[in-house]
């Protein structure tokens, strides 16, 4: 378990719709969010006993007396000059919303994420039963990939996405790649813990492996990986582009370029909106994009962060997402009457 502290968030603005965006980015991507208020509230008293690591604020009127306050009672660092948030429907809402988390992650590092994998490799098995595999599937043979489908979790995802592998049955001709926001060093127990209990062959990706389907590989968070026409992986030793590791946004944006409407993204567990950018680009070739219900998330962030784009097209807990993707792989292979 990370025992740093997760650091606490100040956001102040004198317009309520740009407090409430901030407060939903401070949130949303994993930091405390110790103060939402607007100037007029906040005292020197306040100001003093504050413990935060780092205010955000956003003035629409001038205001220098506040400021001036501000600066006399804190020693901590303010995020000033954030550009006025966009509509959260508005396709440019998660660039928005990245370059905040951007400038918060320079200032104050990253959010404190607990993936808690080892109750996952506690975890006894037999506890779901996967679903039945159609005949028409069982049937199916190619040569060439169905579907190649993005698994994209954050906090939380772990356990939603073992659950989700869990409960898919064996034989589905289905090519997975998981990219999912965790530290290097426990993308090993990572690999590991995810197919315990369902057997489906899994591997960090390297350079030179191939998507075959009925087995996963987990995007490394070093560097960011590309596809070939034939699916092999191509390792572009450079960082993902963007505050994420691995980039969801990339990795969709590679699937999407390579496989088109062979491609399908699940939006898992998760803080923040990485994946929103490119999201509507794998709606626009063709390829889907479903999300874990809020209720079942153990962080709703993500997947309502791809939910405001308007391109996801199912909603289920993860037993429901392993239902509905062998459905859609059995109407996608059926043969016609």
């Amino acid at each position: 378990m990370n025992l740093r502290r997760n650091p606490r968030i100040g956001v102040v603005s004198d317009s309520n719709l740009q407090r409430l965006a901030l407060a939903q980015t401070v949130k949303g991507h994993g930091y405390e969010l110790s103060f939402n208020t607007s100037p007029d509230r906040l005292d020197e008293k306040t100001l003093d006993e504050a413990d935060l690591d780092a205010w955000v604020v956003d003035m629409q009127d001038e205001d220098d007396a506040f400021l001036d306050r501000l600066l006399d009672h804190t020693e901590v660092p303010i995020l000033f000059g954030l550009e006025e948030a966009p509509s959260q429907g508005a396709r440019h809402y998660p660039r928005w919303e990245r370059r905040v988390f951007v400038k918060l992650k320079e200032t104050v590092g990253e959010p404190v994420q607990d993936q808690r994998l080892e109750e996952l490799e506690q975890q006894p098995e037999g506890l779901v039963q996967a679903v039945d595999l159609p005949p028409e599937i069982q049937d199916y043979h190619s040569d060439t990939l169905e579907l190649v489908c993005i698994l994209a979790a954050s906090l939380g995802g772990p356990a939603a996405v073992k659950e989700f592998l869990d409960f898919l049955p064996k034989g589905l001709p289905v090519a997975f790649v998981l990219a999912q926001h965790i530290d290097e060093r426990m993308l090993g127990t990572l690999a590991h813990v995810l197919v315990r209990h369902n057997g489906i062959p899994c591997k960090i990706a390297e350079a030179g492996d191939r998507i075959t389907a009925g087995e996963m590989l987990i995007a490394p968070v070093t560097s960011e990986i590309d596809f070939g026409p034939e699916g092999e992986v191509i390792y572009r030793n450079m960082k993902w582009d963007g505050p994420y590791s691995p980039s969801i946004d990339q990795i969709t944006a590679n699937v999407t370029r390579c496989f088109g409407s062979r491609a399908g993204a699940l939006i898992f567990s998760g803080m923040g909106g990485d994946g929103s950018i490119a999201g509507p680009q794998l709606q626009e070739a063709g390829g889907f994009i479903w999300a874990q219900t809020a209720e079942t998330s153990a962080c709703a962030s993500q997947p309502d962060a791809m939910r405001a784009t308007g391109v996801v097209t199912f909603n289920g807990s993860p037993k429901e997402l392993a239902a509905h993707l062998v459905e859609h792989v059995r109407q996608r292979i059926a043969l016609p009457a």
